[in-house]
């Protein structure tokens, strides 16, 4: 049996430690994949290899990061996403106490890898939001713990700097593992679990096929450059990777209960989101790539700053900072235009940073300028995501739904590093055997990053306005029974009060203290807007609606003039019956 809550929310202290608790997380994850950034330039020498073996260290992080999220946004919404979460944290910390502990490159690979599966965290921290906080505190929540993903690497730059020029490297890692350990505790100590479930079974060859497709895929992203665009190796991964995608999305639409609803993914509102979200990517991630390298070339080159490796992180993190501070920005932004309008003058933001940058290479304090303009269109960004994904999914599909969505992202930011890395290496000048980047390759990365925000700003405005995703999510009666007598069979979705369903709905109307409602009325939508059924809620608050086949409705419930208040569940199919309170604020009970 399935239990589910209309509206948790409603019956939840405002939680003012979750927040912040959750954002910590969601930055002490982050942190994993820019925390060897300042390093990786000696990674060869310091594990005793090759440059193309030492970038296995970074490829392997991002690859499990990428694999990790929507398979931990799934195990959430089936099992808890506040268990899920503290099970990311604790591995991250077992791969933090394996690198710290060794310098041999196959063991380094392990625990980079187990690292990088921290970064399902991110969607799991968003969806314990969604099921944990009041409406009114849910939409700067969310930007924070969205902008964490910013946030963290853009803070990890100059602290890693500077841990790396006056200790050991391998303090990195013993750092690491101390903040994700005192995660977890807060975890444990402040942040609740949901008490919303999906319905349905953990789809394990849909994480198999996504996880190789993935890998597939992001492979040859990564290590293009290396092997050559056209090598057969790239171009056949890239093959393999487009099939095992292809019978993989053959397969979950097959799947009663899919590791993604590609249906779901399929509506505009998704699909323009997660398109959008990879354009951001790809603009977050050029500007990691071009200013720390700027800062630190040498003066003599003409162009370079001549800046220290403490220096030139401290320049770069006003980007994270700028994010953070973004949160109640948004929020306001958001409630006053919708997300959609606040993602599409994050981008527009974006662009300008972009386009101004072109001219403001030639002193540090322009990077700086360059840093604030650009976080501050990222955070806005990165904060609308998650609500545009979330008006869009049901309840019990948004850890899901958020993982999907963070690794658009993380597909965004890894072809931005191979893109920027080839230009990069395309147009540097030889200069006594090493690569030096030119002005130029910086230039021509920034337009690169300019034309993909511009291109997400396309996709943006094919996203649903307001008003439209608005009415989309009501649901609407295209057959209704108002004559009927809720207390007799009038309905086929209809059990009379009192009675057991063999196969359907049950559960509680009660009130935002938890106080029942008698005659309430319980109405049965199905996925094209009819009624399926209806019924009146007994003196204890108690309702029962039988359904007339597997699938997704709503449930809607009016009482004492209040409502309709609308809640999506599913039912299985066959005998099972799925436990359903609903939750209905300011009612006094008949």
């Amino acid at each position: 049996m399935t239990r589910t809550t209309t509206d948790p929310r409603t019956r939840r202290p405002s939680g003012s430690g979750i927040v912040p608790v959750l954002a910590f997380a969601g930055i002490v994850v982050a942190v994993m994949q820019t925390l060897l950034v300042p390093v990786i330039k000696d990674l060869p020498e310091l594990l005793g290899t090759s440059p193309s073996n030492a970038t296995w260290v970074m490829t392997s992080t991002l690859l499990a990061g990428a694999v990790a999220t929507p398979i931990m946004g799934r195990l959430g919404d089936l099992y808890g996403k506040r268990r899920m979460l503290i099970a990311s944290l604790a591995v991250m910390v077992v791969g933090s106490l394996i690198a710290g502990f060794t310098s041999e490159l196959l063991v380094m690979i392990v625990g980079r890898a187990l690292q990088g599966f921290a970064m399902g965290a991110i969607p799991l921290g968003i969806g314990l939001m969604r099921d944990g906080l009041p409406r009114e505190k849910l939409g700067s929540a969310m930007a924070l713990m969205s902008s964490s993903i910013g946030v963290g690497g853009g803070l990890a730059l100059p602290v890693a700097a500077l841990v790396a020029q006056h200790a050991d490297w391998h303090a990195l890692f013993f750092g690491s593992a101390g903040l994700g350990a005192l995660s977890i505790l807060l975890t444990l100590v402040f942040v609740p679990e949901s008490p919303m479930r999906a319905v349905g079974t953990f789809d394990v060859w849909g994480a198999l096929g996504l996880s190789a497709g993935l890998v597939l895929f992001l492979l040859p992203i990564t290590k293009g450059s290396d092997w050559g665009w056209t090598s057969g190796t790239t171009l056949g991964l890239f093959g393999a990777a487009a099939v095992v995608l292809l019978l993989w999305g053959l397969m979950e639409l097959r799947v009663k209960a899919p590791l993604v609803d590609l249906r779901t993914t399929a509506r505009p509102a998704v699909l323009f989101t997660n398109l959008a979200s990879i354009m951001v990517g790809v603009a977050f991630y050029a500007v990691s790539l071009v200013l720390p390298q700027l800062l630190q070339l040498p003066t003599s080159t003409g162009y370079g700053l001549g800046q220290s490796m403490v220096v030139a992180g401290l320049c770069v993190a006003p980007l994270g900072l700028t994010m953070m501070f973004t949160a109640p920005v948004y929020a306001r932004i958001s409630a006053k235009y919708g997300p959609k309008v606040t993602l599409m003058i994050g981008m527009l933001i974006i662009a300008v940073g972009y386009g101004a940058g072109l001219g403001l290479m030639s002193a540090a304090w322009q990077t700086i300028v360059i840093a604030v303009v650009l976080g501050a269109g990222i955070g806005l960004a990165y904060s609308s995501l998650p609500a545009l994904i979330i008006g869009a999914v049901p309840a019990s599909e948004t850890g899901a739904a958020n993982g999907l969505n963070t690794l658009m992202r993380s597909i965004g930011t890894s072809v931005s590093s191979a893109v920027i890395g080839m230009v990069l290496a395309n147009t540097a000048n030889q200069v006594g055997g090493v690569a030096v980047p030119t002005m130029h390759g910086f230039r021509v990365s920034f337009m690169i990053a300019t034309g993909a925000v511009l291109l997400g700003l396309v996709f943006a405005a094919f996203l649903p306005g307001r008003r439209a995703a608005a009415n989309a999510e009501k649901p609407h009666l295209v057959a209704s029974s108002e004559d009927a007598e809720y207390g007799e069979a009038a309905s086929p979705g209809l059990v009379p009060v009192g009675q057991t369903a063999q196969a359907g709905f049950r559960g509680r109307v009660l009130t935002a203290d938890g106080v029942p409602v008698a005659r309430a009325k319980v109405t049965l939508i199905d996925r094209r807007g009819r009624q399926a059924g209806a019924t009146l809620s007994a003196e204890g608050g108690d309702y029962v609606l039988a359904v007339p086949s597997e699938g997704a409705y709503v449930l809607a419930v009016t009482a004492g003039g209040h409502g309709p208040l609308a809640s999506g569940a599913s039912h299985p199919g066959g005998v099972r019956v799925v436990e359903v309170d609903l939750a209905l604020p300011s009612v006094v009970p008949a």
